[in-house]
C-alpha cells in the first residue's frame, strides 16, 4: 500500500534553532495515529510543516504522492485554531467562510457535528469558553472531507465526559481511508483508537511502532511512552 504521508530527511529551524532534525515519518491510508512527546518536542512544529503553515524547512514532505504546498493542502484539515476571526464573529459566519474556502467543507456533516457538539450558530467566539472554541475547531475540522486529519492538543479545554464521547465518535467521523494524526496528552484516553504510535524526541522522529505491538508486550500504550523517560528520570 501507497503511502499517504511521506516525510523526507526533513529539518526545520526557527531563529537559527534547531527544532526539528533529519525527521523520517510514513503513513498510510486509513490509520489513527498519536504524535507523542513532551512539551516543546516539535509536534506542533511538524504538523505545521505538513499543513504547509511553516515555510523554509529542508527536506521534503508529500501527501498522496504530491510535494506542491496547494495539493498538500487541498488534502488535509489542521486543528490550526480560529485565528483571523474577531471576536464578534458569529458561529454561523465562520462556517460560511470555510464553505467558501474549501470545497470538500460538507455542511450537512457540519450542522450533525454542530448538533452533536451543542453548539448554537448564532453564539459570537467571545461568548464560547475555551472547551466550546475546541468543539468548534473539531466540528469544522471533521466537517471537510480530507484524507489527512492533523488534531493538535484538540481536547484540552474540553470537560473529560464530553471528551470521552468525542475521542469515542471520531472513527465515525472518517472515511475508511482517512488517516489521522492526533498529538495529545490524554494518551490513555485515546489509546483504544490508535493504530500506531510516533514519539517525538531529540528533535526527530525516536520510535514509530504499532499500537498492536505495543500491547503484545502487555503494556499499555502510556505506560511505553512514560518509559521511554525513565532512564533519564534515574540519572
Amino acid at each position: 500500500m501507497e503511502d499517504l504521508l511521506a516525510v523526507k530527511d526533513l529539518t526545520y529551524k526557527k531563529n537559527q534553532k534547531v527544532i526539528l532534525d533529519d525527521v523520517n515519518l510514513n503513513l498510510q491510508p486509513g490509520k489513527i495515529v498519536a504524535l507523542l512527546g513532551e512539551n516543546g518536542a516539535g509536534k506542533t512544529t511538524l504538523m505545521r510543516v505538513i499543513s504547509g503553515m511553516a515555510k523554509n524547512y529542508r527536506g521534503s514532505v508529500s501527501i498522496d504522492g504530491s510535494k506542491k504546498e496547494a495539493d498538500r493542502k487541498a488534502k488535509l484539515a489542521f486543528t490550526d485554531g480560529l485565528t483571523g476571526f474577531s471576536d464578534s464573529t458569529k458561529i454561523k459566519a465562520v462556517v460560511q467562510f470555510y464553505r467558501n474556502i474549501f470545497q470538500d467543507f460538507d455542511e450537512n456533516s457540519f450542522e450533525q457535528l454542530r448538533q452533536f457538539m451543542k453548539l448554537d450558530p448564532e453564539m459570537k467566539l467571545s461568548q464560547l469558553s475555551r472547551g466550546m472554541k475546541e468543539k468548534l475547531i473539531i466540528a469544522l475540522t471533521f466537517a471537510r472531507k480530507a484524507d489527512l486529519y492533523l488534531l493538535d492538543e484538540p481536547f484540552g479545554g474540553i470537560d473529560a465526559m464530553a471528551r470521552k464521547k468525542i475521542i469515542n465518535s471520531i472513527i465515525l467521523w472518517k472515511n475508511e481511508k482517512a488517516t489521522i494524526l492526533i498529538s495529545d496528552h490524554f494518551v490513555n484516553e485515546i489509546a483504544t483508537l490508535l493504530d500506531e504510535v510516533v514519539v517525538l524526541k531529540d528533535k526527530t522522529v525516536f520510535a514509530h511502532k504499532s499500537a498492536d505491538e505495543i500491547r503484545a508486550h502487555h503494556k499499555s500504550i502510556e505506560e511505553y511512552y512514560e518509559g521511554l523517560y525513565e532512564d533519564e528520570e534515574d540519572e
